[in-house]
């Protein structure tokens, strides 16, 4: 199943799961919490990565490789959350965290039927910082959307490797933007908050090493990220 229909899946569950519980209820939980001036959570998510691929004149032009593509990969993200209240309506919030995450290339030659899947692991340090657009509240129940920047560096980057079995090498800084939405859900003692985002880098990851010859098929890669979250705050 794709990312995105398991994301769609995901915010829906939620909000049906959780939603005729908070229809029952006659008391307003946590009343003065949207008073505060700030607050703070912990974060799990899952994510799904790939890369996207802007190939070379020398793919097309030459018979190295007749196929050269990325697929969607899991993994995981823990991470911190802390929100700033700016207004009634808008807050400024970061989740560092770190994202383990997979990238599966698949890729062919000429005059063959099979095909080869590499895969390349990172471990994330993930730094966002997002404005939130929050809705009225009503009830114990509030929808947002945010919108931001992030600074990623790869731990387990390859760029600087000198093993000999590498088939291709990304850098370890990244740059990009992030958008999503999310559901709050108030309970007694805390938040329940789904969330999906979409989260896409814009710098070129593709460590330029000319003796890799799938260096040599791909002119940029940029890493996006598609991460279904549950926030637990306070």
């Amino acid at each position: 199943m794709r990312p995105i229909a398991i994301s769609i899946i995901f915010l829906l569950s939620s909000f049906f799961l959780f939603k005729p519980v908070q229809a029952q209820q006659t008391i307003l939980n946590m009343p003065d919490h949207d008073q505060k001036a700030y607050y703070f959570g912990i974060t799990f998510a899952m994510n799904f990565s790939q890369y996207r691929l802007r190939y070379t004149d020398a793919y097309a032009k030459t018979d190295t490789f007749k196929v050269v593509q990325s697929r969607w990969s899991p993994g995981f993200n823990l991470g911190l959350m802390a929100n700033l209240r700016l207004s009634n309506f808008i807050d400024i919030r970061t989740t560092p965290s770190i994202a383990f995450a997979e990238k599966k290339m698949n890729f062919s030659h000429p005059n063959t039927d099979s095909m080869t899947e590499r895969s390349i692991e990172s471990i994330y340090m993930h730094l966002p910082l997002q404005v939130k657009f929050k809705s009225e509240r009503i009830g114990n129940f509030r929808f947002y959307g945010i919108v931001g920047g992030k600074f990623d560096f790869d731990m387990a980057s390859n760029a600087r490797s000198r093993r000999t079995d590498e088939f291709l090498k990304v850098k370890p800084i990244d740059l990009g933007y992030e958008m999503g939405v999310g559901f709050e859900f108030y309970y007694p003692n805390f938040i329940f908050a789904p969330e999906i985002k979409l989260s896409q880098g814009l710098m070129n990851q593709l460590y330029k090493d000319h003796n890799l010859q799938l260096t040599n098929a791909i002119d940029q890669i940029n890493t996006r990220m598609i991460v279904i979250s549950i926030h637990l705050q306070g």
